[in-house]
């Protein structure tokens, strides 16, 4: 059959979901199309696609489901039989039923997902695989769209089988750490520019509304002057623990 182009549509706030789904198309085809569903209001309500194309899916584990605006955002496509890859990337600790929501999301907007993957990614919390998705694990992700490449030449668009539990586990709903601002701001605005939930207003800069914020730590990661940053004590002794806890390195794991 013949695809008309790689588009890759990622969630990313830490970019490590961007990283995968940009590794992944790049076997596809030579021209990627970038449908980055971040920022918030990126989404649009008619996002239609067409039979030929062909689409890699990313997004982080949230307390081993998707997001749940994100979940939402992929219930909310048309997907016309285009064929896809579905990655979750997991901080090292468990993906649980994220694959396994994207898989019946996906189907279930018309979507005929060929492969799945699960990557590990740096965690938000800790110094957990600060170095992930490494040069290792973006291999993975090309292995896994030639062996889709390779289904395809074949005419095989069976849907494999991927881990995971229904009815889901309760997640999907971000952390429960919130980014605080300290003295070094700038006030460039930047974190409110880029906060997927609008979690930050443009009028002061320094707040954060924990009603939105899903403790994604974009800001923390974007501030070019190292303004927002958490350090409460109780954030401090739960991620020393949790860096420990999740020490040893998870291997990804693939499903064509």
């Amino acid at each position: 059959m013949k695809l008309n182009k790689a588009i890759a549509v990622y969630f990313s706030p830490t970019g490590n979901s961007r990283k995968c789904a940009l590794a992944t198309a790049g076997v596809i085809g030579r021209n990627i199309e970038e449908i980055d569903l971040t920022k918030e209001g990126s989404f649009d309500e008619d996002m239609k696609f067409d039979i030929n194309d062909f689409i890699v899916f990313a997004a982080p584990v949230y307390g081993g489901r998707l997001f749940k605006g994100f979940a939402q955002m992929l219930h909310n496509m048309n997907g016309n039989y285009a064929k896809c890859i579905g990655i979750v990337t997991f901080g090292n600790r468990d993906y649980d039923d994220a694959l396994l929501e994207m898989k019946n999301l996906l189907i279930d907007s018309h979507f005929i997902p060929l492969g799945f993957g699960a990557v590990v990614g740096r965690h938000t919390y800790g110094h957990i695989q600060v170095d992930r998705p490494n040069n290792a694990d973006l291999e993975n992700c090309r292995v896994l769209a030639k062996g889709l490449l390779d289904k395809i030449e074949k005419g095989v668009f069976t849907i494999p089988e991927v881990k995971g539990n229904f009815p889901y586990k309760d997640g999907g709903n971000g952390g429960s750490f919130y980014p605080q601002t300290d003295d070094k701001c700038k006030m460039c605005g930047l974190c409110a520019e880029s906060c997927p939930q609008g979690a930050i207003s443009f009028d002061d800069f320094k707040t954060i509304d924990t009603e939105k914020c899903i403790s994604c730590f974009r800001c923390i990661r974007i501030c070019p002057f190292g303004a927002k940053n958490v350090t409460t004590k109780e954030y401090l002794d739960f991620a020393e623990m949790f860096s420990k806890k999740l020490s040893e390195p998870k291997e990804d794991e693939l499903f064509v």
